[in-house]
């Protein structure tokens, strides 16, 4: 088995050069992102001494409207690694993936849960193999066990680096955290662009090798 290789500076330089040059572009997506999700979040905490019907409903609105937004933040982040120009539309188009993408997240939850409650390292590394099922869903538009099984694929041989690579995306987005929070419309846009750059890399490793098998 050939051994994959990325650059976690060469992502990282990528994330953060593009971020700069379209650094307003990412600010109002995330504005309108976190609105979107957070007021009928918050209007449900409102209403749940009230009725907790209306506190549920409210609750899966905001859960849905998530899903949605993975999804455009990917068609956004892929079409930046293409080099294409994303529109402020993306945000908004999961036509035809949300209900994949849905799964696939339950599915994967589920595994990384039941690997937690298996003396915790298997959830870890099941986290890290199947890190990638969203890209494929909407990248290569596969279905939710296709998509997880090729996940899987495609961390082959780099998982240890790979939990090296999550473990500083989250380090730099605490950071951003921690500067009044405005430090995340710079951390927000530099990690989601450097998972995806990383994704591409694999993405393009495991096809060369899966041809060369094949020819």
């Amino acid at each position: 088995m050939d051994k994959k290789v990325f650059s976690i500076d060469e992502a990282l330089k990528f994330g953060w050069n593009t971020m700069k040059t379209n650094f307003w572009f990412f600010f109002g997506i995330l504005i309108v992102a976190w609105i979107v999700v957070y007021v009928p979040s918050l209007i449900g905490n409102l209403l749940r001494d009230k009725s907790s019907l209306l506190y549920l409903i409210f609750m899966l609105v905001s859960w849905a409207i998530q899903v949605m937004i993975s999804i455009g933040l990917i068609r956004i982040s892929l079409k930046f690694i293409d080099g294409g120009k994303p529109e402020f539309n993306d945000l908004f188009r999961f036509q035809g993936f949300f209900w994949r993408y849905l799964g696939g997240s339950l599915l994967v939850g589920l595994i990384v849960v039941v690997g937690i409650l298996l003396f915790v390292i298997p959830g870890i590394v099941w986290a890290i193999m199947f890190q990638f099922f969203g890209f494929l869903i909407i990248d290569k538009n596969l279905s939710i066990m296709d998509s997880v099984r090729q996940s899987g694929n495609l961390t082959k041989t780099v998982r240890w680096k790979l939990l090296g690579f999550g473990l500083l995306l989250m380090l730099i987005n605490y950071l951003g955290l921690i500067v009044l929070l405005v430090g995340l419309f710079a951390t927000i846009p530099t990690t989601m662009l450097a998972h995806a750059w990383v994704y591409r890399k694999l993405l393009g490793q495991t096809e060369s090798g899966e041809s060369l098998v094949n020819s």
